[in-house]
């Protein structure tokens, strides 16, 4: 499926913020990307503008393609709870997405490559799916053979994050995904109302 590839600096500029990560160019340069972008006297963003820039930033965060991304705002408008809330969780609860907040890779782009190359078990069946749907207490763990793969090994040396709603064993290198995440639980900077309304037109 195609991808987003180009510079991820580009795309933090054009969000105003890092949503890739650390990003020491983005640090540099954070105002809009093109000719005039640092022209703070820009004119007045229109409603549509906000919403469609807000739906673009969670498709960018997530590497989500539109097709996926409206699947899953259909998903979460059919299923109990606050749309907005449904969607970001449904988001949070793709395997890609448990990989990397689990430190197992630095990126979402990488923990996508390691579920496509069958590094990653989900309850010690090999899944190779990114955007598998993962459920309270499934198990996720890296393949028995990928342990000892340096990429992995690097990247939970540097993981510090801790969250609720998963717990991690680098001993094992296996962790459960505990619970749905709640909506103050998901640290990303989105507002996912904005995206609800623009749907909804």
């Amino acid at each position: 499926m195609a991808r987003y590839t180009g510079p991820k600096t580009k795309i933090a500029r054009k969000f105003g913020e890092a949503i890739y990560g650390e990003d020491k160019s983005f640090e540099k340069r954070n105002y809009p990307p093109g000719q005039h972008g640092a022209n703070k006297r820009r004119g007045k963003k229109s409603e549509y503008a906000i919403q469609l820039m807000e739906k673009q930033k969670a498709k960018y965060t997530y590497g989500v393609l539109e097709k996926q991304f409206r699947n899953m705002f259909k998903k979460a408008t059919a299923a109990p709870g606050i749309t907005g809330e449904v969607l970001l969780q449904l988001c949070e609860s793709r395997l890609d997405n448990v990989v990397y907040r689990m430190g197992i890779s630095p990126s979402r782009n990488g923990s996508r490559q390691l579920v496509s190359h069958r590094h990653i078990t989900v309850n010690g069946e090999i899944v190779n799916i990114p955007s598998y749907q993962l459920r309270a207490g499934d198990v996720v763990a890296v393949r028995e053979k990928s342990k000892s793969l340096e990429a992995i090994d690097k990247s939970l040396s540097n993981s510090s994050q801790v969250y609720e709603w998963i717990t991690w064993n680098n001993e094992l290198k296996q962790g459960t995904y505990v619970s749905v995440p709640a909506r103050i639980q998901i640290p990303e900077n989105i507002n996912e109302q904005f995206i609800v309304e623009l749907y909804s037109k």
